[in-house]
């Protein structure tokens, strides 16, 4: 019989080159800056509470989770405070207190920690947490409402529930007129309601690209997205431009450009290999489009991610052959 030994590793990614984690964390958290400073001054106090709790709980269940498992102190890497600002990202700046604590609980904690920690994880930690928070408690992501409903004025819209319920009482509304009331420039300078550090397109193009450049982030993965975003819109709109808006109008709006950079693009739950990045992204592209214009759900962002998170390691198996090699 042979003792013959296997060496056996888990699915990707594993890549060593030297870098720390926290080298990582802090640089993505110093990409999201913009988006999330322009949401401070846009939203005020009640943003920078938001942002502050989510941060600070995260680490807590992190420091908490390390305790009760006696596994060393990992908070110093960056990763759950990470989590916790990307969430606070993509919240309203009105959710109560409660909302802010279960969130982070389900990103770190189940998200996160129950796979094996940093790396293990099948799911982006923080796309777990608004899908499962959306399910449960989905008023609280309407934003234009929940913004309306606090003390101060915002009279801002938030355009895809807007052109949503255009979409379905083309009797009265007119999704043409909606879509031209969003220029692409008052989008990308966020002129419009939604998540802390989502609305303002510019800033997070900016932090997207510092990523792709610092080489934290795949090109492929982001720019196949907006590709799978812009060619899935622009056929709908064409097959019937009274009911479905134009491509410029999807990539600017929602959850659209905080998914291409801070979300798709998370290690251990998208592919590592050419193709299979390029379909990855293109899918998630096709599916959001599909659940905005066809499906119940405002934005399809966070549940085309989920489903493109559950594939990625059936699509890093794809290997093309190369012309004329024999295996």
């Amino acid at each position: 019989m042979s003792n013959q030994k296997k060496f056996i590793v888990s699915h990707a990614p594993f890549w060593l080159d030297g870098s720390k984690i926290s080298i990582r964390s802090y640089n993505i958290m110093l990409a999201t800056l913009p988006a999330v400073i322009f949401g401070l001054f846009q939203y005020g106090m009640p943003a920078l509470g938001v942002v502050a709790l989510a941060i600070s709980s995260a680490v807590i269940w992190e420091l908490v989770w390390n305790v009760v498992t006696k596994r060393s102190n990992a908070i110093g890497d960056g990763n759950s405070a990470l989590i916790g600002l990307v969430f606070a990202m993509l919240l309203p700046a009105t959710v109560p207190w409660w909302f802010v604590i279960i969130g982070t609980f389900v990103a770190v904690i189940i998200g996160k920690q129950i796979w094996g920690g940093i790396g293990a994880n099948a799911f982006h930690p923080v796309v777990v947490a608004i899908a499962i928070l959306t399910l449960s408690w989905k008023d609280y992501f309407d934003f234009q409402a929940a913004l309306a409903n606090y003390d101060f004025d915002f009279s801002m819209i938030f355009p895809l529930a807007a052109v949503k319920h255009a979409a379905q009482h083309t009797d009265l509304f007119s999704v043409s007129e909606i879509v031209k009331s969003f220029s692409a420039g008052d989008l990308l300078m966020g002129k419009q309601a939604g998540g802390i550090g989502a609305t303002f397109g510019l800033g997070l193009l900016i932090g997207g690209i510092y990523l792709m450049l610092r080489g934290f982030i795949r090109w492929e993965i982001s720019v196949s997205f907006l590709v799978g975003i812009f060619v899935t819109a622009l056929l709908f709109n064409i097959a019937d431009s009274a009911r479905y808006a134009g491509p410029v109008f999807h990539l600017f709006t929602g959850y659209t450009l905080i998914g291409a950079f801070f979300l798709l693009t998370e290690d251990s739950s998208s592919p590592v290999n050419f193709i299979p990045m390029l379909i990855y992204g293109f899918g998630a592209g096709v599916m959001t489009v599909l659940i905005r214009n066809i499906g119940v759900y405002v934005d399809g962002v966070i549940f085309a991610i989920l489903v493109l998170n559950l594939v990625s390691p059936i699509l890093d198996k794809i290997r093309p052959q190369a012309i004329g090699k024999v295996v």
